[in-house]
């Protein structure tokens, strides 16, 4: 069953190398039969939150990008967040993009890939969207993807520097997605 999936990157930094790992797990979200939708931040461009999509009253002029990304949030299936780690923690924009929403990740799984360019693969900033997942009503999945010295692992355009071991790695956290998210899809639509 094909999925739509978005990819949430986290990252608005000059010279972020996250967008490189994004565009190799998009490429491999497709390569196994997904709809896959980057979510870059710069492209949003969302602002500051004031109000989450659902606080908005009737009338009320909702910010074009809070509407656009309320709309393929709601269509999306699962989604992988792209982490870095700053302080420990997940970046601003990560954070800024997913509070802006609530209902539009209930009852999804979610994957978390992160990356670094030191020697941990932001593995701590992992630990705390976990919570948020489960804070939004999203189901994190167990398998993480951290990527230590994504700059040593990803070229510009993605492409990994050691195919065969990437490939593996993201075949078994995306067939880890797969499993939750096709039961999940097709129990909302029972409602």
């Amino acid at each position: 069953m094909a999925l739509t999936i978005s990819i949430i990157l986290g990252t608005v930094r000059d010279g972020r190398l996250g967008i490189r790992y994004a565009r190799y797990i998009e490429q491999a979200v497709k390569a196994k039969g997904h709809n896959a939708i980057l979510i870059d931040p710069l492209e949003y461009d969302l602002p500051l939150l004031r109000k989450r999509y659902s606080d908005y009253k009737a009338g009320e002029q909702i910010p074009p990008a809070v509407s656009k990304l309320h709309d393929i949030f709601l269509s999306s299936d699962a989604f992988i967040l792209v982490s870095a780690e700053y302080n420990h923690c997940p970046p601003p924009a990560m954070l800024n993009t997913i509070d802006h929403f609530y209902t539009e990740f209930a009852k999804k799984p979610a994957g978390i890939a992160c990356y670094s360019a030191g020697p941990f693969g932001g593995v701590r900033a992992a630990y705390a969207l976990r919570n948020l997942c489960g804070e939004i009503g999203a189901l994190s999945i167990q398998k993480t993807m951290p990527c230590p010295a994504v700059q040593d692992a990803f070229d510009e355009n993605g492409t990994p520097k050691d195919a065969a071991a990437w490939k593996k790695r993201s075949d078994e956290f995306i067939e880890q997605l797969e499993w939750y998210a096709v039961p999940l899809k097709a129990a909302r639509a029972k409602k």
